[in-house]
């Protein structure tokens, strides 16, 4: 990897940025470059999170501090004298509730199983060599004319079966870029704008949905300890969002990316590039392929009748209505047998699934990879179970509601200043579940306080992580691309690889934050089935 921090840019057939333009901006760039760097890793900065609750809630309790609560009176948690007390946990209290608690802490932090149940099944597909090939094959069998839109579309979609676009895709794209007379740059941002910049928007919910919405639900609970948020309470919109999404990023590839970038030359990349050639999708790859997508639709067809038909068993049993259904509850687990029966199908059929070992070895590949999210868990949860208990959560969220409310940001222009704050510590917290962990306990009360719901208040957090992901060097993939890229134009650094996202982060947010305006202040259309867009005490 380049350890260049961005003084070379893109020297091409006239690609390189206007130099007024790069020196302040390669400038700023290796201002916030330093200043991620001063940060601890995630793990430990929640271990420090964590301390730091304890010192505060200790000083905190120590002077009394406390707020009015703006629930009414009788309502679940309020106390007999209305006020919001900070609990301190620097006393023998506090310490029996942190030693006999960490346990369940962790265990009882509801994204941590529903993430691993759904891997498993995402293991399995992806072993098998389902996710590659049904990539290459959506990738390469589409006209020259709409390969960009398909790339950064695939990119999208690839999010559903986590670091599959970071490690297939985004390579493949450069390639594939490549082989068509097409600056291979050009390619790989394209796919980096899907994978990476789209990240939240998907057709289908994937790991990110029951991971954040686990955290959402905690936080809402500060408020309003009834409350909860299921995996598809963003799902429309982000459906919806996946096709803004690839028409956003195609175009800001063709029209400003591809065009500044200019004409390939092949002298810049790091080693003999030779014949492009990409690896077909095989006949017997094929063959798997279409057992897999009928094993989907009988999948598909199974799962109607036990949802669509009036008094279906997975409809509510109360009220008889999908919203709050056993169908949407567990909804974890139809992501996990719908990656998992298509894998074990396509697996059969091309001989990576043969006997049962081959199975469980893909199940236990795709936990061996999360052995870092799981110690990420461990402290995250923790921190959560220490700001609900302190009630510090809550009070920010009513001195800043209040706030707000002072200043008369109480309408729907909050979520500007709210995507936008997302999107700047996402510069800095690379993580989705780290940043959001540790946003969601004061901004979901917040907003809840001025009167909108936790499942918009998600949506719109998810907006502001997505988009400037594609220039924060802390993106945990950020240096397996910027390795890529380095293939192809060896004096290559990371200014240069965020020089040519930026306009995509740019495009990104004013376009999606649009769209999410239209969506749900325009049109009145809820985020996700049952979802709310305003919350009343």
């Amino acid at each position: 990897m380049s350890s260049n921090n961005g003084d070379h840019l893109p020297q091409s057939g006239g690609a390189s940025l206007d130099p007024q333009v790069s020196g302040w901006f390669v400038r700023f760039l290796n201002i916030v470059e330093k200043l991620g760097n001063l940060l601890p890793h995630p793990i430990t900065l929640f271990a420090i999170f964590c301390a730091a609750v304890v010192v505060i809630s200790g000083i905190a309790g120590y002077f009394e501090l406390s707020v009015v609560d703006p629930r009414p009176e009788g309502a679940a948690g309020r106390s007999s004298d209305g006020m919001i007390h900070v609990v301190s946990l620097m006393n023998a209290e506090g310490l029996r509730m942190i030693v006999s608690n960490l346990v369940t802490n962790f265990t009882g932090f509801t994204p941590l199983g529903t993430v691993l149940v759904a891997l498993l099944g995402v293991g399995i597909a992806e072993r098998s060599g389902l996710l590659s090939a049904a990539m290459r094959s959506l990738v390469m069998g589409t006209s020259k004319r709409l390969v960009t839109l398909t790339i950064v579309f695939a990119g999208i979609v690839s999010n559903t079966a986590a670091e599959l676009g970071y490690v297939v895709l985004i390579p493949m794209a450069a390639m594939i870029f490549h082989s068509l007379g097409r600056h291979p740059l050009a390619g790989l941002a394209a796919a980096f704008a899907g994978v990476s910049g789209g990240y939240s928007a998907n057709l289908l919910l994937g790991t990110v949905d029951p991971l954040l919405s686990g955290i959402t639900e905690a936080a809402a609970r500060m408020i309003d300890p009834e409350y909860t948020v299921g995996p598809e309470a963003n799902w429309y919109f982000m459906f919806a969002s996946t096709f803004i999404i690839t028409f956003l990023g195609a175009f800001v590839t063709e029209k400003i990316v591809e065009p500044k970038l200019g004409q390939y030359d092949p002298s810049q990349a790091a080693n003999d590039l030779g014949e492009a050639k990409m690896e077909q999708v095989s006949a017997i790859e094929k063959r798997g392929l279409k057992a897999a997508g009928i094993a989907i639709v009988i999948m598909s067809l199974l799962l109607a009748l036990t949802v669509v038909p009036e008094g279906a068993p997975l409809r509510d049993p109360k009220t008889g209505l999908v919203s709050g259904s056993p169908f949407l509850k567990g909804i974890v687990a139809f992501i996990f047998i719908c990656f998992a029966i298509p894998g074990l199908v396509y697996g059969r059929i091309v001989g990576t699934m043969k006997r049962d070992i081959d199975v469980i070895n893909a199940m236990s590949h795709s936990m061996s990879s999360m052995g870092m999210y799981i110690v990420l868990v461990f402290f995250a949860s923790q921190f959560v179970a220490f700001f609900t208990w302190t009630n510090l959560g809550s009070v920010f969220a009513v001195a800043g509601a209040d706030a707000l409310q002072a200043i008369g940001l109480t309408g729907p222009l909050v979520f500007v200043v709210f995507i936008a704050m997302c999107g700047f510590i996402n510069l800095m917290l690379g993580s989705a579940s780290a940043q959001w962990a540790v946003t969601a306990p004061v901004f979901v009360p917040m907003l809840m306080l001025v009167g909108y719901a936790p499942e918009t208040i998600q949506a719109a957090y998810r907006i502001g992580d997505s988009v400037t992901n594609l220039i924060t060097p802390m993106m945990s993939y950020f240096g397996l691309i910027l390795a890529v890229a380095s293939q192809y134009n060896k004096n290559l650094g990371i200014g240069t690889l965020i020089a040519t996202m930026l306009p995509y982060t740019i495009v990104f947010f004013i376009g999606w934050t649009s769209f999410f305006f239209i969506w749900v202040f325009g049109f009145g259309l809820p985020v996700g089935p049952g979802a709310a867009t305003y919350y009343t005490p």
